[in-house]
């Protein structure tokens, strides 16, 4: 028997493909299947304590340049110091929604929220018509 060591054996791999892709396709289809789930024991929270709603504070400027703040009329001249004493009364976590006649003067509107942020609101809000 005469052996050719100059011939080199192919490999079939062909098999081994068809086995690899039929095993991925199992995969696929299993896979959206498999659930994994995990029983958690939340502690309970505190049902004692309920949210506050803190009512806005709404200032409506006026042609004639009179202020109300809520249901309380103010004069612009001497607004700044009148609502920082009826400032006091309120929570400082409110919103403040500020509507103005869109005739006045930018520095009228301007001059109120100065006096606003001055009494120490931080959420304050300038309303539109849209």
């Amino acid at each position: 028997m005469h052996y050719d060591w100059d011939e080199k054996p192919e490999l079939n791999i062909t098999p081994l493909v068809d086995i690899m892709l039929v095993l991925l396709a199992i995969l696929m289809v299993i896979a959206p299947n498999i659930v994994y789930e995990e029983n958690i024991k939340l502690p309970q929270g505190s049902t004692s304590k309920q949210l506050e709603k803190i009512p806005p504070v709404h200032i409506s400027i006026k042609k004639d340049l009179t202020l109300k703040v809520n249901k309380d009329t103010f004069d612009l001249n001497s607004f700044e110091d009148n609502f920082y004493k009826y400032s006091r009364k309120l929570d400082l976590k409110a919103t403040v929604l500020i509507s103005a006649d869109k005739s006045l003067d930018y520095g009228v509107v301007m001059g109120v929220l100065g006096a606003v942020k001055q009494s120490g609101f931080t959420e304050v809000s300038l309303a539109t018509n849209g």
